[in-house]
């Protein structure tokens, strides 16, 4: 059996380039519902939906675990896919998300307990960071900001470095004001832009350190295998990728390649 990575589009790519770099005997198969990101903007009841057509689809292609590499789905959806959706569909699999994994990480990274959080408008308003971060740390402060450009930002493959680094500080500037000192990249596109990100921190001469969901979640998976080997024995071991998409273009095929460091094949598919 395989593990499944779900995105709304491009952005879980960095997501499963870290996971399967950190398990690179593992089968793996990504989905990208390109065709209707991004997400951030619909209601709770249509992420829902999407989610857990997504996630019918990957059970059906013999994945035992998925992961929604998307902030949008971990924070609207996956509370509901887990109490609701796996014991009336599939109480033998597991669907795991990447807001914990975040917040555990920045609670531990963060020196004045002032913790900035960039998403889309959709899981900045279910308040799904800052109480996840108080569970942990009832005294943390967090300062959030909805970035609803940035997904199209690399969805369209934007190249100019000016445009980029205009809305990039627009979006950051109030949260350093704030005097953060840690920022969690609250959606899985903003790691591919998070050189960028970097940029313009030390432009507007901020010291906070970035919480990339790439790296941690590739490290909290491989911990979650081991503490669960009764999943991890189920697991296939010939190191096969499969790539599917619900809006074929050369974009995802390029983005994908780029990031993955080798020519992928990506084939088209109907949710729902």
């Amino acid at each position: 059996m395989k593990i499944g990575v779900f995105d709304s589009g491009f952005g879980g790519l960095d997501i499963f380039c870290h996971i399967s770099g950190k398990l690179p005997r593992h089968d793996f198969i990504y989905l990208g519902d390109t065709a209707r990101t991004p997400y951030g903007s619909r209601s709770q009841e249509t992420i829902y939906e999407y989610t857990t057509q997504a996630v019918d689809f990957l059970f059906k292609k013999d994945c035992q675990l998925v992961i929604l590499a998307c902030n949008t789905a971990s924070a609207e959806a996956l509370r509901k896919v887990q109490q609701e959706y796996l014991p009336k569909n599939a109480p033998d699999k597991r669907v795991l998300g990447v807001i914990i994994p975040a917040a555990e990480e920045a609670i531990k990274a963060t020196k004045n307990r002032r913790i900035g959080v960039i998403g889309s408008e959709s899981s900045i308003n279910s308040g799904t960071f800052p109480a996840e971060l108080k569970k942990l740390d009832p005294a943390v402060e967090v300062f959030q900001k909805a970035c609803p450009l940035l997904v199209p930002i690399v969805e369209s493959d934007e190249k100019n470095p000016e445009i980029i680094n205009l809305v990039i500080k627009n979006y950051l500037t109030p949260l350093v004001v704030e005097k953060i000192d840690t920022l969690i990249l609250g959606c899985t596109h903003y790691g591919i832009l998070k050189l960028e990100i970097g940029k313009v921190l030390k432009e507007l001469n901020s010291v906070a350190i970035i919480i990339d969901e790439g790296k941690i979640v590739a490290e909290k998976l491989q911990d979650y295998l081991q503490r669960h080997p009764e999943i991890a024995e189920k697991l296939a071991q010939t190191a096969k990728r499969e790539f599917y998409t619900t809006d074929l273009t050369k974009k995802f095929q390029k983005i994908g390649s780029r990031l993955m460091g080798q020519e992928i094949k990506v084939e088209k598919v109907t949710l729902g």
